[in-house]
């Protein structure tokens, strides 16, 4: 993951995580984490569209159940952040995330 560009995003805490972004489809190792999938701009400004987080990246995107919305907003890019074994911890950044960012596709259908 070291060679792939890097964005970093900051929860409502105040807290920062830097993230690997990848086109979406990559395959992944199996590795607990947290994911954001964005929509990339003209300018590789990132918008985060969906926020979550798993215990295996390499299952977690095969059927992804929000992913119709992700699809529908125009999610280009998948941000990966390897984390804890933790779910908790890994639950507690989601909802940082989530709380600063208010991704849609994270928002009640």
């Amino acid at each position: 993951m070291a060679n792939e560009p890097t964005v970093s995003w900051k929860g409502k805490s105040g807290v920062s995580h830097t993230y690997w972004v990848y086109p979406i489809g990559t395959t992944f190792s199996k590795a607990p984490g947290n994911y954001i999938f964005t929509k990339r701009d003209a300018s590789a400004n990132h918008t985060a569209i969906y926020v979550g987080q798993t215990g295996d990246l390499n299952e977690r995107f095969d059927s992804h159940e929000r992913m119709p919305c992700i699809t529908k907003n125009g999610a280009t890019h998948i941000c990966v952040h390897k984390s804890s074994e933790s779910e908790k911890k890994r639950c507690a950044e989601e909802s940082d995330l989530i709380a600063n960012y208010k991704p849609i596709c994270n928002r009640t259908p």
